[in-house]
């Protein structure tokens, strides 16, 4: 049934869509290729689909299917919005010259057709985003650096630099040279710390087999840092009993253990420098809206006192505004991930910066205060779902911390 409902509505909005098509050429051929594609894409992404959910699925699909659909699907809605407001506009015309007496088949066929062109001209736009962020947007790695002050930062620490990847989504990907690239990036930046917070995979440890060796090179003077986010647990597939799936998580955290990585999970540790030191918090994932809630604040800082100054990792924002922000042990900088940023929208650095994703989350991309406490939200490594990234870049983030000076 939900299948069905799903191609009823494809249809209707492909049929809808098609008079565009039409009314700009009668070439039979045209019309059998758009016929085919519309086709050729249903069938593709409903195959793609069968398979997801499944811990049999040794190679997760790729979802090319998906990003094409949305690549054809979207623009089709935008056409069919041009196409009802021309058919009401038609109506109410159709009337009123009937009513003068006129004959307005000629003005009619010829407006028909200026809508249409530019309902496909406005739809390439979408279209041809969608393609790129499919062959190049995935891929096009951003460094964003930062520097933070902080009154209390111990002197000896003025200047330590760490590096945030989040959300590898290792599954997903599928050119090593690009992202053996971007490792590369990573290492180059040189910070004291590399901090990754969560979702290594999409579902399965076994995503990690043709990338272990890769990200086993990453590389900082203190360490590379991680935590879990919601896709590591192993929650959105089918497993054929509980011993399984926790023996998925398992092969996980070994995974991060033969790469060199410190796995935190509701745990600290510090760094130290002339005899000073700073904390480093990770908890395991915490999220609402049905997200898994295993973070451990408490357990976590065990051992941290209050005036210590605190880093925090924890995969989902929605943990610093619903307990971090507020809590009175003062979080100074908390390091997030999991939005994505929706892997689409609109940033023009001082001008802009948008996304659907901001009316789910209040802190989607980039950095954050509220009362003299940082969080920043990374925009992820990878990617997942659709294939691609538009206006959204994949990131890899440098923050310097900076003890502020006092001036009188």
């Amino acid at each position: 049934m939900r299948w069905f409902i799903f191609i009823i509505i494809y249809i209707l909005v492909d049929i809808y869509a098609f008079q565009a098509i039409k009314t700009i050429t009668k070439n039979p051929w045209v019309h059998g290729f758009y016929v085919f594609i519309s086709l050729a894409v249903l069938a593709g992404l409903i195959y793609e689909l069968s398979f997801l959910g499944s811990a049999k699925m040794m190679e997760p699909p790729k979802m090319y299917f998906f990003g094409i659909f949305l690549a054809v699907f979207v623009p089709k809605l935008i056409i069919i919005v041009f196409m009802f407001g021309e058919d009401i506009a038609r109506f109410f015309v159709g009337i009123f010259m009937k009513v003068a007496g006129s004959d307005n088949s000629q003005f009619m066929a010829s407006r028909r057709k200026f809508v249409s062109t530019i309902a496909l001209g406005i739809a390439a736009i979408p279209f041809a985003s969608l393609l790129y962020g499919m062959i190049q947007g995935k891929y096009n790695y951003k460094v964003l650096k930062y520097a933070l002050e902080f009154d209390d930062l111990p002197d000896a620490f003025d200047g330590f630099t760490l590096t945030q990847i989040s959300d590898i989504h290792s599954g997903s990907f599928d050119n090593h040279r690009k992202v053996a690239y971007a490792v590369n990036l990573i290492n180059e930046q040189q910070s004291d710390v590399i901090l990754f917070t969560g979702d290594l995979v999409n579902n399965i440890a076994d995503e990690m087999n043709d990338w272990k060796e890769l990200f086993s090179t990453l590389n900082a003077r203190q360490g590379v840092f991680s935590v879990l986010g919601n896709h590591d647990y192993g929650d959105y597939v089918s497993w054929n009993s509980a011993s399984e799936k926790a023996e998925n998580l398992q092969k996980l955290k070994m995974v991060q253990k033969e790469m060199g990585w410190n796995l935190l999970l509701n745990e600290n540790r510090y760094f130290e420098r002339d005899g000073q030191k700073i904390a480093l918090i990770g908890v395991e994932n915490w999220g609402l809206n049905g997200f898994k809630q295993s973070g451990d604040l408490d357990k976590a800082c065990e051992g941290i006192s209050d005036n210590d100054f605190k880093i925090l990792m924890s995969h989902d924002p929605s943990h610093w505004q619903a307990k971090v922000k507020d809590d009175p042990r003062h979080f100074h900088l908390t390091l997030s991930g999991h939005t994505h940023g929706m892997q689409f929208g609109v940033e023009i650095p001082g001008f802009i910066k948008w996304s659907p994703i901001k009316y789910r989350y209040k802190n989607w991309a980039g950095i954050y205060e509220e009362f003299g406490r940082y969080i920043n939200v990374n925009r992820g490594f990878g990617f997942l779902g659709y294939p691609g990234r538009v206006g959204i870049w994949p990131e890899i983030t440098v923050i310097q911390l900076k003890k502020k000076q006092n001036t009188v």
